[in-house]
């Protein structure tokens, strides 16, 4: 199984390249074209700012096979105990535990932070990530109509909801 762990500035461009594929070839992003090195240096700077996570799951060659994070939600400080995540794994890389591993590390590190709520924003469509998210706990919350517009068509996007803690 290949190693989980915090990511580094010399991951981005692993990371870079995951990302972009999943631009151009699916609708787990609504990007609609690849991001820079610049952007995703930038992305990486905010998210160890603000004190989020960032992991790799790291082959044995050492390259990068997937990698996972999360973010805030919404901006104003009423939200400050909710995340946003992301998760993406490498094409062919798929099905093989690793989105799994990178999930379970990332939900236990947002429980350390003491945060409450994690969502994650998935293309309805996507009927793997769905149940992906379900195994892990996560329940669907929302389903939001034609919101995103990628390959010449309208796609719905659903809300996954985990409560990381009990209602306080």
């Amino acid at each position: 199984m290949p190693t989980i762990r915090p990511a580094t500035a010399a991951d981005l461009s692993g990371i870079l390249d995951i990302y972009n594929h999943a631009v151009l070839h699916t609708t787990a992003s609504y990007d609609l074209e690849p991001v820079s090195l610049q952007s995703r240096q930038e992305w990486f700077t905010a998210r160890q700012k603000a004190g989020f996570p960032v992991l790799v799951a790291e082959g044995a060659s050492g390259e990068v096979l997937g990698f996972a994070s999360y973010g805030t939600f919404r901006e104003k400080p009423g939200y400050n105990g909710t995340v946003e995540h992301s998760v993406y794994i490498r094409e062919g890389q798929r099905g093989a535990g690793l989105g799994l591993a990178l999930m379970e590390r990332l939900i236990a590190e947002a429980r350390q932070q003491g945060l409450h709520v994690m969502l994650g924003s998935v293309d309805a469509d996507n009927a793997g990530s769905i149940a992906f998210h379900t195994r892990l706990g996560f329940r669907q919350v929302a389903h939001f109509h034609q919101v995103g517009r990628k390959f010449g068509r309208w796609l719905d996007m659903v809300f996954m909801e985990l409560l990381l803690e009990d209602e306080q």
